[in-house]
């Protein structure tokens, strides 16, 4: 008959145990919904990189605007950013509020705040990703902890250290430790893995928000 001892001991370790398993399950949910955002991200923004090109060279810059907002670009980084330098250039140009540096500083800083709006977006779920990845070892620690208790109370109950009395408080340890390095070092690659692409756009955005403005100033259009 296990001891009330027994009965708190495994149910810690079950807690433990399903603690790490609703952590496991939103770090692929997170994983697979950042990987389905990024793969679009960067393939509607190819696309929208080649139209948007054109279209500023042969100095339609409504027909741009109007091709950042298309359906098929809303997961687009570059068309969100890019299309507000567009727009902030146009408001500025209009009526003569600004002289083409006035209106490029403008559209430069427009820019930027997109970006920073585009990045934090980006970075959504990242954090979850990094706390998962920090915090789940220790979660099955506090659960090896435990374990090795109930070894140690089986041996105070018995007055035996044999391999039946402590096997049950061991096993629990080691299982939740693997547990816990289980979910944690995917979280943490795939933590790195997205930081990276995100650095990427970022600076993908960066570069190309300034080439359109320096474009737009030397044109003057």
């Amino acid at each position: 008959m296990p001891t009330h001892l027994d009965w708190n001991v495994h149910g810690v370790a079950l807690g433990v145990m399903v603690t790490l398993f609703v952590m496991s399950v939103v770090s692929i949910g997170i994983m697979l919904e950042r990987w389905w955002v990024f793969r679009n991200a960067a393939r509607q923004s190819r696309r929208y990189a080649e139209t948007l090109s054109r279209l500023v060279r042969q100095g339609k810059l409504q027909e741009a605007v109007a091709a950042s907002g298309a359906p098929d670009l809303r997961h687009s980084h570059l068309a969100r950013v890019l299309v507000a330098g567009l727009q902030e250039w146009q408001y500025q140009r209009e009526g003569g509020r600004s002289d083409v540096e006035g209106a490029g500083l403008a559209a430069k800083e427009a820019l930027h705040h997109a970006s920073s709006l585009c990045v934090a977006e980006l970075r959504r779920g990242l954090g979850v990703l990094a706390t998962i990845g920090s915090t789940a070892p220790f979660v099955g620690l506090f659960g090896t902890t435990f374990g090795i208790i109930d070894a140690f109370a089986g041996i105070s109950l018995t007055g035996s250290g044999g391999i039946s009395v402590i096997s049950t408080g061991i096993s629990e340890a080691l299982v939740t430790t693997a547990f816990g390095l289980f979910v944690a070092v995917p979280a943490v690659w795939a933590y790195n893995f997205f930081l990276g692409r995100v650095e990427g756009f970022s600076i993908e955005m960066e570069r190309s928000g300034y080439q359109l403005a320096d474009h737009l100033i030397k044109r003057g259009v």
